[in-house]
């Protein structure tokens, strides 16, 4: 839209020409939209926010002085209508009691999330760990999964701590040819790679 077409417009919707805003609606709602969309991330909020941006907008049309387009003051009255939605929603988020028993849940599900986790890659470096030579599988599973030391390690095997380590070093390598194996094609099927 040209600047002269806005002034008509502007001119037009001032005088009470209700096709006029009509046509200022239709014109700018969508970049309203997304941009409260982006802002608020809430469908029914920038819903709101956008039909509270028309009203500002024609309420105050006639403070629009044309220093810039018209479309940057829609988009600024849009702006600063989700600034103040979201100060509002905050106040109301800051109400919420948040109390001892709400710590000990967000806790427990963290917990509970983090044990999943941990069991699904516990699983998964288990069952590479069985594709492995014996010895190589021994000590992955004595350092790793039963948490031993090295010099408790040597002990178990008889052999010394520093060739443990060298051991441990190369079954370590031997896994991670496994596990890129393993987890090779389900990286090529989630990605959609051939």
């Amino acid at each position: 839209m040209t600047t002269n077409d806005e002034n008509i417009l502007i001119d037009a919707i001032n005088n009470g020409d209700t096709r006029a805003y009509a046509q200022l609606v239709d014109r700018y709602k969508d970049l309203v939209y997304t941009l409260a969309l982006r802002m608020l991330k809430h469908k029914e909020e920038a819903e709101e926010v956008a039909q509270d941006t028309f009203i500002k907008v024609f309420k105050s049309l006639d403070k629009f002085k044309g220093d810039s387009k018209f479309s940057t003051w829609i988009y600024r009255v849009a702006y600063n209508t989700c600034l103040d939605n979201i100060k509002k929603n905050k106040k109301h988020l800051n109400n919420v009691a948040i109390d001892e028993f709400t710590f000990n849940k967000l806790d427990t599900i963290d917990n509970a999330l983090d044990n999943i986790i941990n069991e699904e890659r516990s699983v998964l470096i288990k069952n590479c760990i069985d594709k492995l030579p014996e010895d190589s599988s021994a000590l992955l599973t004595l350092f790793y999964f039963e948490e031993l030391s090295l010099e408790e390690i040597s002990k178990i095997i008889n052999i010394e701590a520093n060739t443990v380590k060298v051991k441990l070093f190369r079954a370590r390598k031997k896994l991670a040819v496994i596990l890129e194996q393993y987890l090779q094609p389900q990286n090529m099927i989630n990605y959609g790679s051939p």
